[in-house]
């Protein structure tokens, strides 16, 4: 069956953030032929326990809709295509030269011109907005539409469960929740998505606020202490891509088929243990940055999983509002300016540090910042962060002064 397309020249509105957690449900796709839809924005959902689709409050930009005839696969032009393909392979002497990425993070327009050499992995969507399609509402003026529920994805992406993205494991005698997996366990994981060792793997958030970035920063960062180095994120992520021009795919997707993806190393280099966060809380040379927000680090608010309020003495707060730009997609702001932030929060961007926050979710993204987008090859994370360091009985404090410039 050909694939209906709906083509929407205008873009529409940012979505509204909120503070999420970090666990979600997600489900696999039945294998059927998908709807691909260009429009100008595509599905999120709330993560209050299952993921659900999102209804869009407010007005946005002019956003109509009309139908495209339905396109066809020319059966001369592919064979020709496959031929050229054949044609490559002989002169380089039949050796295929993998696509890099350019750097941690792609925009839209690279993955567009490279869709097809790329295995995308959704972090962001429901199963439900994976399979959906945008819904639009007209203003009270009747002149234009807006976006007022989301959905679809990315062409050929693969939905990752953030809920199973992370285990449970024995540590001193103790559970300790949302871990990194085993080797083992994670390479499966990944070969479930279907990524390969041959191509590159884009994370795509849904590009709705920064603890939605966070989320796929969290799957990078994974990806990266297993060795793989041909990974980046979609910045802006789906909405971002959908603002760009990008085609949607809706319907039932395909099951992915089977990937090779291996895990080529362990990088302990990225990771901090709580030996080493209580070195640092003493002043032992590396910067803890706390990740989550003022009102967790000061002890008023804390989570279930959590055992005590407040944060690890020592720790200098970089809060999630400070991630992302402020204008509806969730964008990495430039470098420069991510410098002056820190800097101002009284962390030295380019000194040894450890991001931490209650689960090991919020403090990928600072851990992105500093290690990825500005440079510091001495940039870890506390996976364990305040679920592990409180279920230890480690003390906390509520307490602490201005950030003193550095």
């Amino acid at each position: 069956m050909a694939s209906e397309l709906l083509q929407d020249p205008q873009q529409l509105a940012a979505l509204p953030s909120e503070d999420r957690p970090p666990d979600e449900e997600a489900s696999a796709m039945t294998p059927e032929e998908p709807k691909t839809i260009a429009a100008g924005h595509a599905g999120h959902a709330g993560r209050d326990g299952a993921r659900s689709r999102r209804r869009l409050a407010g007005a946005g930009h002019a956003a109509t809709a009309t139908l495209r005839p339905v396109r066809r696969r020319d059966p001369v032009r592919a064979l020709a295509v496959l031929l050229a393909a054949a044609l490559a392979l002989l002169l380089t002497g039949g050796v295929a030269h993998a696509l890099r990425v350019p750097g941690p993070l792609v925009d839209p327009g690279w993955l567009a011109a490279n869709l097809e050499q790329v295995t995308v992995i959704d972090v962001g969507s429901s199963p439900e907005s994976f399979v959906g399609r945008p819904r639009f509402a007209r203003e009270p003026q009747g002149l234009r539409q807006v976006l007022v529920e989301v959905g679809g994805r990315i062409p050929g992406a693969r939905l990752a469960d953030p809920a199973t993205m992370r285990r449970s494991r024995r540590i001193g005698g103790r559970s300790v929740d949302f871990m990194l997996p085993e080797r083992d366990d994670f390479e499966a994981y990944m070969r479930a998505l279907g990524a390969r060792d041959d191509r590159p793997i884009i994370v795509a958030p849904m590009g709705s606020d920064a603890v939605d970035v966070d989320t796929a920063a969290r799957l990078y960062w994974q990806l990266r202490y297993y060795g793989e180095t041909n990974v980046a994120l979609l910045d802006g992520g789906l909405i971002g891509w959908i603002l760009a021009g990008g085609k949607v795919e809706s319907g039932p997707a395909r099951a992915p088929v089977a990937g090779s993806w291996t895990a080529k190393a362990e990088r302990d280099e990225l990771l901090a243990n709580s030996e080493a966060v209580a070195q640092a809380s003493l002043g032992g040379g590396e910067q803890l940055v706390d990740t989550r927000s003022l009102s967790q680090y000061y002890g008023m608010t804390r989570r279930p999983y959590v055992s005590a309020a407040g944060h690890i003495a020592g720790a200098r707060v970089y809060p999630p509002e400070l991630l992302t730009r402020a204008d509806g997609v969730a964008r990495f702001l430039p470098v420069g300016r991510y410098r002056d932030l820190l800097r101002a929060q009284g962390i030295d961007p380019d000194a040894p540090a450890i991001t931490y926050c209650n689960s090991g979710h919020l403090s990928a993204g600072v851990w992105f910042v500093m290690s990825e987008l500005l440079g510091n090859r001495k940039a870890r994370m506390y996976d364990g962060s305040m679920h592990q360091w409180t279920a230890e009985g480690r003390p906390v404090t509520a307490s602490s002064g201005p950030p003193a410039p550095r």
